[in-house]
């Protein structure tokens, strides 16, 4: 901003000096009234810069406030390929911001605890009470959302969020190596018959093109203002090869996991 006004300046006494021959004219910008020019220059300036609209990188698509909670229910099919059954489990979670503390790398962290209601045919998750599931972590930096599930550290969300960005989301555990990417960011999208005006979708793993008696398959969506609302797992085997046919049609053993958003608040 200084550099720029000192090139406005140089710029109009040269013109002056070439074209008007008064010193009179020249003389008087040596008077206050030449400095009341200039600080008013500066002002506009600076005035300018301060109203400019800095650029979203998404932090709101990780609202980070203390008492903010959202509410998922659990579908999972876990498939035995031991005992030759098939298992379903409904439940529902709660994920709620409590307790601020100290991470083990010395940075602001905040406590997600899970709550749970197990899915009861006779009766409805409103009349059930909450229990505590997990103790999980999190923590929402500049460029980074990081979530500690069951120990382990995932990247969740870079910042700024950009349609095709990749990262590596396990760099801070010990799994494979995983490269996030952004698929499509803030998107008009329904979501359990509930409709957002911005959700991203970001690709952990897709391996459908590379491999016959796997399938790994795994995705999160994030609204803004909100957070996560959608998160599918699929980590499926089969040794059957039948040409033509996916691995989710001759499923041998697995786990097909979907966490669909119910609601959200604070408390």
């Amino acid at each position: 901003m200084k550099k720029n006004l000192l090139i406005f300046l140089n710029s109009f006494f040269l013109i002056f000096k070439r074209n008007i021959k008064l010193s009179a004219f020249l003389f008087a910008f040596q008077k206050p009234s030449y400095l009341l020019f200039v600080s008013m220059l500066f002002i506009f300036s600076c005035k300018k810069n301060s109203t400019e609209t800095l650029p979203d990188v998404g932090y709101d698509y990780a609202p980070y406030k203390l008492g903010s909670y959202i509410i998922y229910d659990i579908d999972s099919t876990v498939y035995d390929d031991f005992f030759k059954t098939v298992t379903v489990f409904k439940y529902r979670i709660k994920e709620k911001l409590e307790e601020p503390f100290i991470d083990n790398q010395g940075r602001n962290a905040t406590k997600l605890i899970r709550y749970i209601k197990k899915y009861n045919p006779n009766k409805s998750y409103d009349q059930m009470e909450w229990d505590i599931k997990d103790v999980w972590n999190c923590i929402k930096t500049q460029k980074t959302y990081e979530v500690v599930e069951e120990n382990l550290r995932f990247i969740k969300l870079n910042f700024p969020i950009e349609v095709n960005k990749k990262w590596e989301g396990n760099i801070q555990n010990s799994l494979e190596v995983l490269n996030y990417k952004y698929v499509y960011v803030d998107k008009e999208e329904s979501i359990n018959g509930i409709n957002f005006d911005k959700v991203t979708f970001v690709e952990q793993k897709d391996d459908k093109y590379n491999n016959l008696i796997q399938r790994q398959y795994y995705i999160e969506k994030y609204a803004k203002n909100i957070g996560l609302v959608y998160r599918e797992i699929r980590n499926l085997y089969s040794n059957k090869i039948i040409p033509g046919t996916n691995v989710e049609q001759r499923i041998e053993k697995g786990v097909f996991y979907k966490q669909t958003y119910v609601s959200s608040g604070i408390e």
